[in-house]
């Protein structure tokens, strides 16, 4: 980036640093922060909208709804977490590439499953193997983005049903008798009201899916942890700017980082929740204003 960035073993110190901190790989290590605020910014969102739908169907009276809500909302207590995260991926790959197949190889004479093989037409590879290196790190990003939504849906949509069910019965019955229907209890009173009792453990579930986002360099998302694992190891003489093992710095870099995060999001989950329980009674009698 300097102009003075010529051979790394004449350089003064500050020179030195100054090149190796802005070589082309640590400026990938900088991106992969914007990386990780991109599947934050995008995850919290779309698993608040599957929670949402989740456990208003979990509450719905129609079985039809219920059951794939209820079915939904307990899918991630028995399970580990990372059994989904690397499920979905997978799962959604091979499915998007088994219907590009059965559309663009219709004529393909051999099984899609041959043995401990998953043999898809050429074509049908996602993404194909002439695609720019962009499209491969947003293709491997959606699947993740994907899976976490799926999965802190799963949590959320158990958060917001106990909101809604903490939501004083008193109220509902009173709106059923002035003759509401279920859309406008769910509109006028369940949903307002529910969040008092939901923020804490949204809160709670925003700071998990924080402490989760290092799983994007398990599903082969290149974030900042495989960036400090990778620029952090131990590099010889063979490389431009050869050290000792520097991981350590690397990852206290991290985790200075990642509390840095944790206590920005608890200050303004304490100002949301301030805001929302003002001028609220709870049924313990408090009052929020």
């Amino acid at each position: 980036m300097f102009s003075f960035c010529t051979d790394p073993a004449t350089l003064p110190d500050w020179q030195w640093w100054a090149c190796y901190l802005t070589t082309g790989k640590h400026l990938a290590f900088y991106a992969s922060f914007g990386t990780v605020l991109l599947l934050l910014a995008l995850a919290a969102p779309a698993a608040l909208a599957l929670g949402l739908v989740g456990a208003l169907a979990a509450r719905s009276p129609n079985p039809l709804l219920a059951w794939p809500g209820k079915l939904y909302t307990s899918m991630v207590r028995g399970v580990p977490d990372i059994i989904f995260f690397l499920f979905v991926p997978l799962a959604l790959d091979q499915l998007f590439e088994i219907v590009r197949h059965k559309i663009k190889c219709p004529d393909w004479g051999q099984p899609i499953w041959q043995g401990n093989d998953f043999v898809v037409c050429p074509a049908a590879k996602l993404p194909l193997s002439s695609a720019p290196q962009w499209v491969h790190e947003v293709y491997g990003f959606t699947l993740a983005l994907i899976a976490f939504a799926i999965v802190f849906g799963a949590f959320a949509a158990n958060t917001l049903k106990g909101a809604m069910d903490a939501v004083p019965k008193g109220q509902i019955e009173a709106a059923e008798a002035y003759g509401f229907s279920r859309g406008q209890i769910i509109r006028r009173i369940l949903l307002p009201q529910m969040w008092i009792y939901a923020l804490p453990g949204l809160g709670n579930l925003w700071q998990i899916l924080i402490k989760a986002t290092p799983l994007l360099f398990l599903l082969g998302v290149e974030d900042v942890v495989y960036w400090a694992k990778e620029l952090g190891a131990s590099k010889t003489s063979a490389f431009a700017y050869p050290h000792p093992d520097w991981r350590l710095w690397y990852f206290l870099a991290l985790l200075v980082w990642y509390l840095g995060l944790t206590k920005i999001s608890e200050a303004v989950f304490a100002r949301l929740n301030a805001r929302v329980s003002r001028g609220i009674v709870t049924v313990n009698g408090g009052n929020g204003a």
